[in-house]
Parts: C-alpha cells; sequence; structure tokens
C-alpha cells in the first residue's frame, strides 16, 4: 500500500531512483532546501510498503490578490511506479492544500510544450492551457511552455482559467 507524507531532510539522499529519469528537473540542494523550509506542507512523497520512494510533489503557494495561488514546481514519479494514479494523488494533495490551507484562487504548472503525454495528464486533473511562454525553458533544449491552469473553490467564477488570447515571454510573467 503506498503512503504520502511530507518530504524530509534524508529523503534528498533516497530519491535517485525518481530524479535520475529523463523527464525529471533536477534541481541543485538549496532549491529543496528552501522548499522544504518555507511550504513543508506542498512537498510531499509517495512512499512504497519497503520505504522506497515511489514520487514526489514539490509545490509552493505565490502570488498577491487574485493571482494568489498554489503553484507545481515539480512532480514526478519513478518509472517503475506509473500509470497507478500516483500523480494525480500528489496533484489533489497540492490542490487540497493550496484551497484549504492557503486560500488560493488557482493552482498553476508550467509544462514543455512538446511534453503531450503531460499535457495530456493535466487536461485529465481538469487543467487548461492558460497560456504560452515563448522561451521559458533555456539551455540546450530552448523551448516554449504552457502555463496551465486549475481553478479552485474561491475562485468561483474561474476567471483564473479564462486563456489569453496571446503568447507571452518569461519576464511578462507575474511572479
Amino acid at each position: 500500500m503506498t503512503s504520502t507524507r511530507q518530504f524530509h531532510m534524508n529523503d534528498l539522499f533516497r530519491f535517485n531512483n525518481v530524479n535520475l529519469d529523463v523527464l525529471t528537473e533536477t534541481y541543485n540542494m538549496p532549491f529543496y532546501l528552501q522548499y522544504m523550509s518555507k511550504w513543508p506542507e506542498l512537498f510531499t512523497v509517495a512512499e512504497a510498503p519497503d520505504n522506497s520512494i515511489m514520487g514526489y510533489m514539490l509545490g509552493k503557494s505565490e502570488g498577491s490578490d487574485t493571482l494568489w495561488h498554489g503553484h507545481v514546481s515539480a512532480v514526478t514519479v519513478a518509472p517503475l511506479y506509473r500509470r497507478l494514479g500516483l500523480a494525480k494523488t500528489l496533484m489533489e494533495d497540492l490542490e487540497s492544500t493550496s484551497s484549504n490551507v492557503y486560500n488560493a484562487f488557482f493552482v498553476d504548472l508550467f509544462v514543455r510544450a512538446s511534453n503531450t503525454l503531460a499535457i495530456n495528464m493535466y487536461e485529465k486533473f481538469g487543467y487548461v492551457k492558460y497560456r504560452r511562454v515563448l522561451g521559458y525553458y533555456s539551455g540546450d533544449d530552448p523551448e516554449d511552455a504552457w502555463d496551465m491552469r486549475k481553478a479552485l473553490a474561491r475562485d468561483d467564477k474561474k476567471q483564473s482559467v479564462i486563456p489569453m488570447d496571446r503568447p507571452v515571454l518569461p519576464q511578462e510573467l507575474e511572479w
């Protein structure tokens, strides 16, 4: 049986089976430590009965006024445990915390425009393509991103998810 819990410091030494995958963004240690100290309730792990890490969610809260929201920085599941519903469980946990603890208007995430598998998964979870961000991903393989959003209970008119009619540049992002 799978269990979910807050990410612990020692998990940083135990999650290579999840992070060493081409579909997963890997960050430096200070990045993970910042999330653990500022938003511990939005940094969760799915753990197998043998205590191995099956996947994790890295999230935060940010913005102001009607742009106050939860943000998915990373959600990833080890290849061995994909297609079991773990990503959905981790996403629902972040959405619930964003709504019930942070009273956010929506949850957002950025995904590579070419990652149709992930885009389709997020759309099944109720996310919409809010806007395209030109050149969001830089480096050896520069690429656009989709900013995808899902309205939460506080946004009862779903104003936060009305798609923009034009793409934006990274410097135009609010946060």
